[in-house]
């Protein structure tokens, strides 16, 4: 038996899930802020107080790169979303901090998915879901080549004694899962954020090989920006190490913390547990370490989402069939 929900309960339900979707990023972000253990919010604050270095000139600098990164990450989505209907750049901007106030406390970002896919009539859905998947695939290519390369080289400038045995059994592991892996691809029964992995492949592999280049250029863009973001704030702390030497333990932190599977908002923790670990070769106090890793996550993540949850806010269904 099929019920019609009135109008009326429509559209209250549709208010009570965006007004959800941000108390419930809010909530997160101040329990983040006042509940880390790795890092008290006083301590934070007191040892900012204590440094002094935030001039106007630094913290606008600091805000100019993080629009920075923004601007091509949006410029990004713009470009993906164009293969299948051209949007304005305000669009991709509202779809892009929309997705991320709705992904702030889902596992993996999953929440992004869905809230982008949803500022589009059905018949575009199920695209832009693997449009996405793709976007997060390049950024990811460009975190993986350049950590590996900035993780071997970690490895063999600060002798990093390998358990081989470890190692072997690691490898054995992999080379079992990638042997189901490409049986599952065969079988067709393996899926990405719900979709067969085949049609992912064959979806990527349809899409214009100037789409894909234009994608991988501005990851690259977007992760020199952040990472130039991450050297400065060490800079501004009074940290006094080379540029390259730098460089080499921060790709080495996004690879390891973007491998471990994480909800958005623990993220920064992640993120603060392998880099106290890595910076401790570079002689970098773990205080100094905690608080770049929590104001990376403001500029990037909180103070984003908190202007994504107006887009939220004032979000409309489109015409389903559109």
């Amino acid at each position: 038996m099929h019920y019609n929900v009135p109008y009326k309960t429509k559209q209250f339900l549709f208010v009570l899930i965006k007004l959800s979707i941000v108390v419930g990023a809010f909530y997160f972000i101040y329990s983040r802020l006042t509940e880390n253990e790795q890092m008290r919010l006083s301590d934070f604050l007191a040892f900012l107080k204590e440094n002094n270095t935030f001039s106007a000139k630094n913290i606008i600098f600091l805000i100019l790169l993080t629009i920075f990164n923004w601007f091509f990450e949006v410029l990004k989505w713009k470009t993906l979303v164009k293969t299948i209907k051209s949007i304005s750049f305000i669009e991709a901007l509202e779809q892009s901090l929309g997705g991320l106030t709705a992904s702030l406390i889902t596992p993996n970002r999953i929440g992004d998915y869905g809230a982008k896919a949803i500022y589009y009539g059905k018949p575009h859905r199920k695209r832009i879901v693997l449009l996405n998947l793709a976007g997060n695939m390049s950024q990811m290519a460009i975190t993986t080549i350049f950590g590996v390369i900035g993780l071997v080289i970690f490895i063999n400038r600060y002798q990093i004694e390998v358990d081989y045995y470890k190692l072997a059994q690691l490898g054995t592991i992999l080379i079992l899962v990638s042997t189901f892996a490409i049986f599952g691809i065969k079988q067709k029964k393996f899926s990405i954020k719900g979709y067969p992995i085949n049609r992912v492949i064959e979806f990527i592999k349809n899409m214009p090989l100037k789409v894909h280049l234009y994608n991988l250029g501005l990851a690259l863009i977007r992760y020199l920006i952040f990472s130039f973001q991450f050297y400065y704030l060490l800079t501004l702390f009074g940290v006094e190490v080379e540029y390259s030497k730098a460089m080499v333990v921060i790709t080495s932190m996004y690879l390891l913390a973007s491998i471990v599977p994480s909800i958005t908002i623990f993220d920064v923790v992640i993120k603060g547990s392998v880099a106290v670990f890595l910076f401790d070769f570079v002689q970098v106090n773990e205080l100094t370490v905690l608080s770049i890793i929590t104001l990376m996550w403001l500029l990037n993540f909180a103070i984003p989402s908190v202007f994504g949850s107006y887009f939220v806010l004032n979000f409309k269904l489109p015409n389903t069939d559109e």
